[in-house]
């Protein structure tokens, strides 16, 4: 019996102060592509996600709400994962960290760092910023008049007992992992800019404990303290695979295979987190794939941009239920996987939304299925007599579909996820649906319907080929489109190299999806 390989991928934790937004959709989206073609290639996967509870900032909101923190906590994770439901997020395991087991974990966690040697007392003095709950450099602080550079608000001067983390200690050997590991943080511009910053800066120890506090975690060591949220959060990744209770699970799944994060948190996790699993005896992570920002108008989505949002009506395209409600949530994945770059930045524009969404998914997509359904339902019985045995033939030109599957697998294991849809488009959907046109089999299926039956045979295999390609993008229209047709192959079992080849289809090919008054309900009805 072959066992299959492991695949453990997480995102980062979110702050539960706000329902989350597009900006925070967009990591989940990407992470999701990953999980499910990573399943589809037949890897065991454990996909962790969560929400970062143990942060003055909830206990805050709490208190505005008059509500008591866990209480809150619980239903702000409720309405998180209820997005996430909806978004088809293939997680298996919702973290929170305020719950008792992950703080029990965490707790031996950081006992076993203490005796280790990499914690000790001491008093700490600087800047902080209380959004980011960090203390800033005195550069950061003289480089931007006193302003926090992501929340443009001042720091605050702050002096407190506290327990320090010794970073300082594994600075060269941080700065080895970086320089003789290109693929430990990806892209290679994220990896440069933290390379950068240990060789520009240096590390300093690291206060990770907060006095006087009633909400979070208390040190094991050191009841009066609490555990710094950063040092906490990151911990989810381990204790959300059993470490601390379960060392089976915790064995089987460690190291992490990829930790998908924003980019404004990469210092967290390629300077703090190695030397953290370091401390504890424990294995860093295989890599931390840094991606971009969703921007609306230029701007970075926030809880205060979305506010002035509401008020010009335009929220509905920063609040992923509002988008899923008045389109789908396969047009939500489809627009943000094809138009923000992974890696990079990407911006939400209600014009080009409704562009791609016509384009690409009703006109392209959801026109081809529609007359590749109709035809044969209207004029061949439903069938596409004539093709047993056949090998279909190549639609688009020069098409290769073993190429066109080589690159979208490259690009999907890459996190280029636009390219990849891109690459199927233009080598495959786009000609399919000039060749269709060409061809005309609306009409010939009136004077030739044998010959209209081997032109809709053609497509019908391009549109295979599409639906496997498109599983990890948007797998309930991919299902639908797949299940349109009685292939062989179940669509449970279909991988990537189903689609490497054009392939005969069971002798008796015909439509099984259900049409009404010989018409199929649209995947994708047309954006007015």
């Amino acid at each position: 019996m072959t066992t299959k390989p492991k695949w453990f991928q997480t995102t980062a934790i979110d702050y539960p102060n706000s329902r989350p937004h597009i900006g925070t959709a967009f990591e989940k989206l990407g992470a999701d592509v990953q999980a499910r073609y990573r399943r589809m290639e037949g890897y065991d996967v454990f996909f962790l996600m969560g929400n970062d509870e143990n942060t003055l900032k909830v206990a805050d909101r709490a208190k505005e709400l008059c509500q008591e923190p866990q209480a809150y906590c619980d239903e702000m994770a409720r309405q998180f994962r209820e997005v996430w439901d909806a978004l088809d997020i293939s997680y298996d395991t919702f973290i929170q960290t305020s719950h008792e087991r992950h703080k029990a974990c965490c707790r031996k966690f950081i006992q076993k760092v203490y005796d280790n040697g990499h914690i000790y007392k001491g008093l700490y003095k600087g800047w902080f910023c209380p959004g980011c709950e960090e203390f800033k450099s005195n550069k950061v602080h003289a480089e931007n008049a006193g302003l926090c550079p992501n929340h443009k608000r001042p720091l605050v001067w702050r002096e407190e007992p506290c327990w320090f983390f010794k970073l300082s200690a594994f600075q060269d050997r941080l700065l080895a992992l970086l320089k003789e590991n290109p693929n430990f943080v990806q892209p290679e511009s994220r990896r440069n800019e933290m390379i950068g910053f240990i060789e520009a800066e240096g590390l300093q120890d690291l206060n990770i404990s907060r006095h006087g506090e009633e909400w979070g975690i208390r040190l094991p060591f050191d009841p009066d303290f609490t555990i710094y949220v950063w040092f906490d959060a990151l911990l989810t990744y381990v204790t959300g695979i059993g470490y601390g209770d379960d060392e089976a699970l915790f064995r089987k799944n460690w190291p992490a295979d990829v930790h998908f994060i924003g980019k404004d948190i990469t210092r967290f996790h390629t300077h703090i987190w190695p030397a953290m699993l370091w401390a504890a005896g424990e294995e860093v992570p295989k890599q931390v794939f840094s991606h971009g920002f969703v921007y609306f108008q230029g701007d970075k989505i926030s809880k205060s941009r979305l506010e002035e949002l509401k008020k010009k009506g335009l929220d509905y395209l920063l609040e992923p239920m509002e988008i899923i409600k008045k389109f789908s949530a396969e047009a939500f994945r489809y627009y943000f996987l094809r138009e923000c770059p992974y890696p990079s930045d990407g911006q939400i524009d209600p014009d080009q939304f409704i562009k791609v969404f016509n384009n690409d998914l009703a006109n392209t997509l959801g026109n081809l299925r529609s007359r590749t359904l109709t035809i044969p339902f209207k004029s061949l019985g439903g069938m596409l007599p004539g093709t047993a045995g056949r090998t279909p033939e190549a639609v688009a030109g020069e098409f290769d579909a073993a190429k066109l599957v080589a690159e979208v697998r490259a690009r999907v294991e890459a996190c280029e996820y636009s390219q990849a849809l891109q690459a199927l488009m233009t080598q495959l959907l786009y000609p399919v649906n000039k060749y269709i046109g060409d061809k005309e089999p609306w009409k010939v299926v009136k004077d030739d319907p044998a010959a209209a039956s081997l032109i809709l045979h053609n497509v019908v295999e391009a549109l295979r080929i599409a639906s496997i390609l498109l599983k990890p993008f948007i797998p309930r229209s991919a299902e639908a489109i797949y299940k349109s047709f009685n292939f062989s192959t179940p669509w449970e079992q279909v991988r990537y190299a189903d689609a490497a080849e054009l392939k005969a289809q069971p002798d008796d090919l015909r439509v099984t999806a259900e049409l009404v008054d010989g018409k199929p309900t649209p995947l994708f009805p047309r954006i007015a």
